[in-house]
């Protein structure tokens, strides 16, 4: 027993200031806790309201950011469509897509469609379409923007007289005074300044195909029109000036009429109609309408390419599958004038088949 005593006062002795230890950290670990936790719950409340104003604040700017978003997004759809519709010539798009948009269903007229749209991909190579502005200029507005973004050179009869000059000679030389009744499409302008108006526009006319013309680079020619045809009365007083040599040339043929002289067979159909057996009943019944109330029809396609020398190829898309799909603005083929396409679902509106190269 004393031995064992004599043992254990030693490792009693290495305990104690363990155990003295112990007794003083236990304290400051509690003083420690107590001030965290006063300290809490002192800025508890301001801490848990911070909290919920930044949560509230992020929830505001989310909402906010979503609206911006939203309405940039509607503004930036509003000014393309805006800036689409100006333009009356749209850019390329791929010609089985816009097929596959427009006529969807399994209606027999959407069945037709797609086919001859197939037919244009695959057997004469066009591969895409650039959509023309539906109103009763496009027929006239899609041969025009091909003439000047091919920069197609002017026809032989207009290089050797002076177009500008047309208007007052018809009235002077010609005796032409029932061109005061000439109406400008939906301004259904008339009166004693027709011929003033006509000439500005013939000169406008002259102008831009003579700059057109001369110019090389394909690139500046694309830029050139796309600015051409988003200025409508610019647009319209080229339209004009068109319709007004589509008239000169009618009254030409009707001269040489009157002289017994030979003229093409599509004049001889024109002056065949009751309704223009002369440049008069022409002007009056069919003439003054285009660009107003209606557009083109075949004779006046057929006059058109005529007097602008020109061959005008259509795809009639209505006509799939007859010998009337494919239709040309004259018949007769003129080995010196130049060829432009157009294509037509219904003989009313045309657009521009761009082909492969």
């Amino acid at each position: 027993m004393a031995a064992r005593k004599s043992q254990h006062p030693a490792r009693e002795r290495d305990q104690l200031p363990a155990a003295a230890g112990n007794h003083k950290v236990q304290p400051w670990t509690a003083v420690t806790n107590q001030a965290l936790d006063v300290a809490w719950r002192t800025v508890k409340g301001p801490v848990m309201l911070g909290i919920s104003f930044l949560a509230a604040a992020l929830c505001h700017f989310r909402s906010l950011y979503l609206y911006l978003g939203h309405r940039l997004k509607w503004w930036s759809g509003y000014l393309q469509r805006k800036f689409k519709k100006n333009l009356s010539v749209e850019a390329e798009v791929d010609l089985l897509g816009y097929c596959a948009r427009e006529w969807k269903g399994e209606t027999s007229r959407a069945k037709l469609m797609r086919k001859a749209y197939e037919e244009l991909f695959w057997r004469h190579r066009v591969k895409c379409i650039r959509q023309v502005k539906g109103d009763n200029y496009d027929a006239l507005r899609s041969v025009l923007f091909q003439i000047l973004s091919q920069g197609l050179s002017l026809p032989s009869w207009m290089k050797e007289k002076d177009i500008i000059k047309l208007p007052e000679k018809l009235l002077f030389s010609q005796g032409c005074n029932w061109i005061q009744q000439y109406s400008f499409g939906p301004e259904k302008y008339t009166g004693p300044n027709v011929f003033g108006k006509l000439r500005k526009c013939v000169e406008l006319l002259k102008s831009q195909w003579t700059e057109f013309s001369g110019i090389k680079d394909q690139h500046k020619r694309g830029n050139m029109c796309n600015c051409l045809f988003s200025d409508e009365s610019l647009e319209h007083k080229l339209y004009e000036a068109l319709k007004f040599i589509m008239l000169y040339q009618v009254i030409e043929v009707y001269e040489q009429v009157k002289s017994e002289k030979a003229i093409p067979s599509l004049y001889r159909l024109l002056f065949s109609r009751e309704t223009s057996s002369d440049p008069l009943s022409f002007m009056m019944n069919h003439l003054n309408f285009i660009g107003d109330t209606c557009g083109l029809q075949q004779i006046d396609m057929l006059i058109l390419g005529h007097s602008l020398e020109v061959r005008i190829k259509v795809f009639r898309l209505s006509k799939f599958n007859t010998r009337d799909f494919q239709v040309y603005y004259p018949e007769e083929r003129h080995r010196e004038w130049p060829e432009i396409c157009l294509l037509t679902e219904n003989d009313r509106h045309y657009h521009i088949p761009v082909f492969q190269v």
